[in-house]
């Protein structure tokens, strides 16, 4: 991690959100259309690991397949595919921006596990910050939000998941971040295609009816996918975490965009309420660790220098 140009690493975060967000939105818009769930998850992956290897393997050769912690890569991806397969779902009864804001639940829950999972400090503040960010969903799922009830079980489902993923990232903290990136495609499309057999009927139909502008679509959920992942490993090479943290939240300005100009969804204030508090709690929270942070590395220099 070089840390040394924190502009570059916003920018190419903020541009990371923006790919996620188009991913997600192409998988609501050919979902919506008949596309079964373990289709799109199969083409998603198999794009992913196709490109990755391409990029990978010529200038590294078979040493990218190499890791430290291999139940740890192959969980990861089991745990990124649920992850997609759950939200994908989430999508296909919630607006994106809702569906978006219920993911931010997760970091918030990371910082709440750590102590179990990860032997860190429990810290109040994290526990408020996480007890704020579950007022900001119910002021979303709210009885008369008119959101689906299973739509936000999936969402609470995925940001449970994604909680477990983002531990399960920091256990492999010592292998090289494409190697992990690499074994996501990889895991995710050995697991989909499992599950793909069931949809065979599925993909002899999109296979006989689909025009460009479908195909098009499609291929750009794997291509969107690996990009936002990869831009997100790029921006953390560029700018620290504690960073960063605040604008992975600049992704809810993605997902209202592509919703509002896709389907003409837009939140009204009360589930915007919801989403200022969800994004405001995960945002000073991240705000208080970075300023935690500093002073740590602030009393290591001191007592370096003495």
């Amino acid at each position: 991690m070089s840390n040394h140009r924190p502009f570059v690493g916003i920018i190419v975060l903020i541009l990371s959100t923006w790919a996620l967000s188009s991913l997600d939105a192409g998988g609501k818009w050919l979902m919506q259309f008949g596309l079964s769930l373990a289709a799109l998850s199969w083409v998603r992956y198999l794009i992913h690991a196709v490109l990755v290897l391409a990029f990978t393997l010529p200038t590294r050769g078979p040493a990218i397949f190499k890791s430290k912690q291999m139940k740890f890569q192959v969980l990861r991806g089991a745990l990124v595919l649920s992850a997609t397969m759950t939200f994908f779902s989430a999508l296909s009864y919630l607006p994106q921006a809702e569906a978006t804001a219920i993911n931010f639940l997760a970091p918030l829950l990371v910082l709440c596990l750590a102590p179990f999972f990860l032997k860190e400090p429990s810290r109040i503040h994290r526990w408020i910050a996480a007890f704020c960010g579950f007022i900001g969903v119910f002021v979303i799922v709210r009885p008369d939000s008119g959101l689906h009830p299973l739509g936000v079980m999936f969402g609470l489902m995925t940001a449970t998941i994604f909680s477990l993923q983002f531990m399960v990232t920091r256990k492999l903290a010592e292998d090289d971040s494409m190697t992990t990136l690499l074994w996501t495609g990889l895991v995710g499309m050995a697991l989909s295609s499992v599950l793909v057999f069931f949809s065979l009927e599925n993909l002899a139909h999109i296979v006989t009816t689909y025009d460009w502008l479908d195909w098009a679509v499609l291929a750009s959920t794997g291509v969107f996918g690996t990009l936002g992942h990869w831009l997100q490993i790029k921006a953390y090479q560029n700018a620290p975490a504690s960073l960063l943290a605040p604008f992975v939240y600049l992704q809810i300005v993605a997902a209202t965009v592509l919703g509002w100009i896709i389907w003409r969804q837009f939140p009204d204030a009360l589930s915007w309420l919801g989403i200022a508090i969800v994004c405001g709690s995960g945002v000073v929270v991240s705000i208080i660790e970075w300023r935690d942070n500093q002073a740590v590395k602030r009393m290591i220099r001191q007592s370096l220098s003495n």
